[in-house]
């Protein structure tokens, strides 16, 4: 059920304009948790997918809520490893709306065990004009800003002028030349830090409890990017498993982590 928060964000201060009115499903008590905002391009490479993944899946544990778009690719790897119960996702749509369609099922278990939010009331369709409001609140929400995958003149480099009149620390993950120019050349004019090592970094804002972290074999052997007879034969039906539920895709005959 849609609902309206009834109560002040501090955090929403940094806006441009504190929202009239921010339409809300779900777990508001999200709200009154640590919170770090993750954004990165749609069409991030295999590199930035897996530690897209692992900072917000660490930072999780460690008791941090993640907040993000919604979006496909950076957002959606996000918000499925922090745990639906443990996301904030802001649409850039009606709360009536489920957008991108793709993301349907992702948004659902937000929706039930996490919380969405949006600034549009019920109706509100996916105008191209929505999305910079959308992403200055994902912005403020979160304490910091983390941005794993973004070319230069792209949407996630406006959410980064968001964060840099906010007065937001900035965080990447150091790309090689010619891949994520956006975030390198936050780096270059010292605008952003980078994050080389994901331990040390998500110290910074909590402690990941050992037996918080389930090993897995075969995740660990697919980050050698095996070919997909060579995990089938090792792994058998658990290929079939992980790729169903998305946390591996198979492309070019090769096993890639979500």
């Amino acid at each position: 059920m849609i609902e309206t928060i009834d109560f002040h964000i501090p955090e929403l201060d940094a806006m441009k304009k504190y929202p009239k009115e921010i339409f809300c499903i779900g777990n508001t008590e999200l709200l009154k948790r640590p919170k770090i905002s993750i954004v990165g391009s749609r069409k991030p490479n295999q590199y930035a997918r897996q530690f897209s993944h692992e900072i917000a899946s660490k930072l999780s544990q460690a008791g941090v809520c993640i907040v993000s778009g919604g979006a496909i690719g950076v957002d959606a790897i996000c918000h499925k490893a922090a745990g639906a119960n443990n996301t904030i996702m802001v649409a850039g749509t009606g709360l009536d709306k489920r957008y991108p369609a793709i993301n349907r099922n992702i948004i659902e278990e937000i929706e039930k065990d996490g919380l969405v939010l949006s600034q549009f009331q019920a109706g509100v369709p996916s105008n191209k004009y929505n999305f910079p409001l959308r992403n200055e609140l994902v912005v403020a929400l979160g304490g910091i800003l983390i941005v794993t995958y973004a070319d230069i003149d792209s949407g996630t480099m406006r959410s980064v002028e968001y964060a840099l009149k906010m007065g937001k620390e900035i965080y990447v993950l150091p790309n090689r030349m010619g891949e994520s120019d956006g975030t390198n050349k936050l780096l270059n004019k010292g605008l952003a830090q980078a994050i080389y090592d994901v331990d040390e970094f998500v110290a910074k804002f909590g402690v990941v409890k050992e037996n918080n972290i389930a090993q897995d074999e075969f995740l660990d052997y697919c980050k050698t990017n095996p070919t997909y007879d060579e995990a089938i034969a090792k792994f058998g039906a658990k290929v079939f498993e992980y790729e169903l539920s998305g946390r591996i895709t198979i492309k070019n005959s090769s096993i890639r982590l979500f």
